[in-house]
């Protein structure tokens, strides 16, 4: 078999949606996937993209991919990438799929000058907790992500600052 990672092309939304709902279906989450084609292709393509990504490939069919973005450390004074999502079906695990993601990314990252790299994982996730720090990656146990979402973050934007 051959495997190979390829940044997404603009022909590629469809397959990146559904590769995007495989993962959603992995962690429990289908139900809030409103993603569609048309909003990947404007946030990775449009005239100020946002976001990245890139598919594995093995013989011709997308097995995986990885979605990331620049972030900054202010106490670097350096720009950071950050994995949102990374995810091999799972009939492909076990082939080292993620772990050639993990790396490009890695790469990417050294050569982008990047003073870290960074992702969240889900606390019952266990065997991509003990993937990840078989990778030297440490889990941050001071740290909770914080996250304001439809109407909460609609009445914070309309308080006027005190």
């Amino acid at each position: 078999m051959i495997f190979r990672i390829e940044p997404a092309r603009v022909e590629d939304c469809g397959v990146l949606l559904t590769l995007i709902r495989g993962l959603a279906e992995y962690e429990r989450l289908l139900h809030q996937v409103v993603a569609s084609e048309e909003r990947l292709r404007a946030e990775l393509f449009g005239t100020r993209p946002v976001i990245e990504a890139v598919i594995g490939w093995e013989d011709g069919h997308a097995v995986g991919f990885a979605l990331f973005f620049h972030n900054f450390s202010t106490f670097l004074a350096r720009r950071g990438l950050y994995l949102e999502d990374l995810f091999v079906v799972p009939q492909a695990r076990g082939r080292g799929y993620g772990k050639a993601l993990i790396v490009h990314l890695a790469r990417l990252a050294v050569e982008r000058g990047c003073g870290r790299f960074e992702w969240a994982v889900l606390d019952w996730n266990q065997p991509a907790i003990d993937f990840y720090q078989s990778l030297g990656a440490q889990l941050l146990p001071d740290w909770r992500v914080c996250r304001l979402t439809g109407d909460a973050l609609e009445r914070l934007s309309d308080l006027r600052a005190a």
